[in-house]
């Protein structure tokens, strides 16, 4: 088309540049994929009484050194901040001591018995004592989620009730239907029945002191039981103290274990 002033065509051609061919760089690799569990054990071990003062928080710290120096394919150790792969099935109080607790550790391959054992008995914090192990298939439900109920024996000291006061005392608390207790939540308390979380609590052995066994349920909506609870649900029944020489728990009760 012509311009009408008789200059040349106001449309003009668009020059283009060819920009030369770059080729792209290639993408940075990421790290590698954490290895995956090929085994699982389960540990199981005693917290001795000269143990019973170390924090979870201290025990776990202990746990973890122990085992990244037990030269273990452990599940964990091959991430930027090296954690070996340890699950604890319930958290134990301060100055409780232990017979059979239950830890899960997971390797990233399939190990010997002898080996995992040596291992093992080389990373214990102090305190603590290898009472067995076993391998679990890994598709079984993770261990604090198949604990429902956990045995714990408590030595009464001297100055404690007579074995018969105690074991009336102990049928009245059986047979409540509610004993409303208050637990500790972040700055304050909230109130709780203790009465589901409780399964049993019995005098076994006479004494002088005596000595008390109490079972408490685990229940992924109402809580944790708590022996030293029951105990003091007790010291009010019965309106006078129970000073206690230990407390040990005995065992946890799975689940899986039928």
């Amino acid at each position: 088309m012509k311009a009408t002033d008789g200059s040349r065509s106001a449309t003009r051609p668009v020059r283009r540049t060819l920009r030369p061919y770059v080729e792209a760089a290639p993408p940075t690799p990421g790290p590698p994929p954490p290895a995956e569990p090929r085994q699982r054990w389960r540990i199981v071990y005693a917290k001795a009484p000269e143990g019973v003062q170390t924090s979870q928080r201290d025990d776990l710290a202990a746990w973890e050194a122990g085992l990244i120096a037990s030269g273990l394919p452990l599940v964990g150790l091959d991430a930027p901040r090296r954690r070996p792969r340890i699950m604890f099935a319930a958290p134990l109080s301060l100055g409780v001591a232990a017979e059979r607790d239950l830890a899960d550790i997971y390797l990233t391959r399939r190990t010997t018995a002898d080996v995992v054992r040596a291992g093992v008995t080389a990373a214990l914090p102090a305190g603590h004592v290898l009472v067995d192990l076993h391998d679990v298939w890994l598709g079984t439900a993770p261990l604090p989620a198949d604990v429902i109920a956990a045995d714990y024996r408590i030595h009464l000291a001297p100055g404690a009730p007579p074995a018969w006061d105690l074991a009336t005392a102990t049928r009245r608390l059986l047979a409540l239907e509610s004993i409303e207790r208050q637990r500790a939540k972040g700055t304050g308390h909230v109130r709780y029945d203790l009465r589901p979380l409780l399964a049993d609590v019995s005098v076994i052995e006479p004494g002088p002191p005596p000595t008390l066994r109490i079972r408490v349920r685990f229940d992924p909506q109402l809580g944790i039981g708590r022996a030293d609870e029951v105990l003091a649900a007790l010291v009010e029944l019965l309106g006078r103290d129970c000073p206690v020489a230990s407390t040990v728990r005995e065992r946890l009760v799975l689940a899986s274990e039928g």
